[in-house]
């Protein structure tokens, strides 16, 4: 009597399908060839054009200038520094609560049916372009600021924060609730079983199981607020301002966010397009000058993606 299995060898066994999955293969590991080599070719040339840049530019007057002008040949990157801060925290100030929020209720508390329309609408809104969002600050956001704040100049960047805080919204709402819809039912059940009313089973059971989802979710957020340009450039202006720099106690130095959300501005990103769009030669120190503020935000955002992987790697939970 035989000791094996009876187990049915359900795998197509023939040389035309494995001639297919053979060459499906080799155009899957090809696309992902393709993705690494363009990776490697942007890292390379942002290393090899900025390492130019400080062959000729103080790398520590590049990190610790005031002053950014390119027709001067000044790049000091403090101030587009400080306007980047102040734009991505506004923003995440936010579109990470309200999108959290909107998760929650998305996943917890709407019917499917209201589900099913209110989801696809947050996705047309995530696919509106970001110069429209820009139009919209300028012509409609920045008058209503006006009337809290009647010194405001039609340029600035909390209108600009604000928009892109709005446009990010349906990143945070869509990535969470895809992260709260994978958790089990068993777990809500299981709450509902002990006595736990929909909203502790929300907070207290359904939040910390997707928090990974959620935490890669606000990671994208702050990247892509990091990364926006065309509302900045619309809406902020052109002018990459020093905000003055207190003292907290006499002792503490620090910049009030008002100084530099009321006022126009330059984050890295639209500085890179008003650089590019002046008279710029390749070769000139501004040209080059590109490069270093590519750099810049190329090393952010790998850090920001690194941190993310980790917090999901950390936070995940296997069902």
């Amino acid at each position: 009597m035989s000791t094996e299995p009876d187990v049915p060898d359900l795998t197509r066994d023939d040389r035309l399908s494995d001639l297919t999955e053979s060459g499906w293969s080799s155009f899957f590991v090809a696309c992902a060839a393709v993705t690494l080599l363009t990776t490697i070719t942007i890292s390379a040339m942002l290393l090899y054009r900025s390492g130019q840049f400080f062959a000729e530019y103080s790398i520590v007057e590049f990190l610790t200038g005031t002053t950014f002008r390119a027709s001067a040949e000044l790049f000091g990157i403090v101030p587009l520094v400080i306007a980047t801060l102040a734009v991505t925290i506004t923003a995440g100030l936010i579109a990470l609560p309200v999108g959290t929020l909107t998760a929650i209720y998305l996943s917890e508390y709407a019917r499917p049916r209201t589900r099913a329309i209110l989801k696809p609408l947050l996705e047309i809104l995530a696919g509106v372009p970001t110069i429209v969002y820009g139009i919209f600050a300028l012509i409609y956001v920045t008058p209503a600021l006006q009337l809290l704040f009647p010194s405001l100049p039609t340029f600035n960047l909390l209108s600009a924060s604000l928009m892109i805080g709005i446009m990010t919204i349906p990143m945070v709402s869509s990535i969470s609730e895809d992260a709260m819809s994978a958790v089990p039912d068993d777990l809500r059940r299981a709450g509902y079983g002990l006595g736990a009313t929909k909203y502790e089973v929300s907070t207290g059971i359904v939040l910390p199981a997707s928090l990974s989802g959620i935490a890669s979710s606000y990671i994208l957020a702050v990247s892509r607020a990091i990364g926006e340009t065309m509302i900045i450039a619309v809406a902020a202006g052109t002018l990459a301002t020093m905000p003055p720099v207190r003292e907290a106690g006499g002792v503490v130095p620090y910049v009030h966010p008002g100084d530099v959300l009321l006022e126009p501005g330059m984050t890295i990103t639209s500085a890179m397009v008003h650089t590019r769009g002046g008279e710029l030669t390749g070769g000139s120190l501004a040209y080059d000058a590109l490069f270093a503020l590519g750099i810049t935000l190329f090393v952010v955002t790998l850090t920001l993606n690194v941190v993310s992987d980790v917090i999901a790697e950390r936070y995940r939970e296997e069902y």
